[in-house]
């Protein structure tokens, strides 16, 4: 019987199918990045997916998140999200979780039944928690490195924190995962030497957001939707072979 996955199915064959509707993914984060892995992810018939983000959705936001649009300015981001995965498959099970992953609500995820974890989350703290939790429960995951300030797609890649280069918060990660005992994590990154942002315009979006200066880099429609996409590749080839 034809169905949504029909195509997918020529592909990847009836078990494969199967095997992406039995398997529950968690993303951390899902704007620019995250939120082109979960739309991957949900099309590609995954059956269950945890959603992880404590933010609304902004102006600035849509140049480059798939779900922000000035029709869903203000509102929840996992809301927004939740609707969107239904839309596309109904099936699909849905755990939002409206927090921002911190020591302090890591215990409400239940992280022994996901079968991979994605990280796209911003704080450096909150990227190393996720990475110490999934290294002693030995759950697969893959961690999204700076995609801000860079224009050129085509150098993104995937690879082993331990190989990366030119990316500074790959570096930041390296080392405070040596403290950990961590020495490997698979990562998304670009050695694309960033761009500078126009400072003038830096100070306008502090002052209308109220933000830090630094959590406001240059972004655009094309590299973080493209880093999101290899995420999304890497665990769906992933989650096949087992």
């Amino acid at each position: 019987m034809i169905n949504q996955f029909s195509r997918l199915e020529l592909m990847l064959g009836s078990d494969g199918v199967k095997k992406l509707n039995n398997a529950r993914v968690a993303v951390f984060g899902i704007g620019g990045v995250g939120g082109y892995t979960v739309e991957a992810l949900a099309r590609s018939g995954v059956g269950e997916l945890d959603i992880i983000d404590n933010d609304d959705i902004s102006k600035t936001n849509i140049n480059r998140q798939i779900i922000a649009l000035h029709s869903t300015v203000g509102q929840s981001k996992v809301d927004v999200e939740e609707k969107r995965i239904l839309d596309i498959n109904p099936d699909c099970k849905v755990n939002k979780h409206k927090i921002f992953f911190s020591e302090e609500n890591a215990e409400l995820l239940d992280f022994d039944s996901f079968d991979y974890v994605v990280d796209a989350i911003d704080s450096v703290k909150s990227k190393l928690l996720l990475a110490k939790i999934c290294y002693e429960k030995n759950i697969p995951l893959i961690s999204s490195m700076g995609t801000g300030n860079k224009l050129d797609a085509t150098m993104l890649e995937i690879s082993d924190i331990s190989k990366t280069s030119y990316d500074p918060l790959a570096r930041v990660m390296r080392r405070e995962l040596k403290k950990l005992g961590i020495k490997h994590l698979t990562v998304v990154y670009s050695k694309e030497q960033p761009i500078q942002p126009d400072e003038e315009k830096i100070k306008e979006l502090v002052e209308e957001e109220g933000v830090s200066k630094r959590s406001i880099p240059s972004s655009n429609a094309f590299v973080p939707p493209s880093a999101g996409l290899l995420i999304a590749s890497k665990v769906i080839t992933d989650l096949l072979s087992v």
